[in-house]
């Protein structure tokens, strides 16, 4: 079974949606410290994805689930043009959009851990 998490990321919190069975779930938000980020990297399964379009925090995001998961992928904003172009734009469509795309195989990611 394939899953792919999606997480818009800002700079205090991270909206997550999951992308299993070719449907979307919204699973809410993650506090960005490094605490909050090892919970929410303990309920993951170690074939999951990962995917956030690459911002400032998302080398440090990166880095902490990486342990948790097969792979984490940060993407080229420069890819992730249907986001920016949204007319409904909400973080939870964001991080669906980014998780969607990923497991479509439309992305190329800067970064692959």
């Amino acid at each position: 079974m394939r899953r792919v998490i999606g997480i818009d990321v800002h700079r205090t919190f991270g909206e997550v949606v999951f992308w299993e069975h070719g449907r979307l779930r919204h699973a809410g938000r993650i506090d960005m410290t490094r605490t909050a980020l090892e919970g929410f990297g303990k309920t993951l399964l170690a074939s999951d994805e990962v995917v956030v379009e690459a911002t400032a925090n998302s080398m440090a995001v990166s880095r902490v689930l990486a342990p948790f998961v097969a792979r984490v992928i940060i993407a080229n904003p420069l890819q992730v043009k249907a986001i920016a172009q949204a007319h409904v734009k909400t973080d939870k469509i964001d991080a669906g959009t980014l998780a969607s795309l990923q497991a479509a195989g439309y992305l190329r990611s800067c970064t692959r851990t």
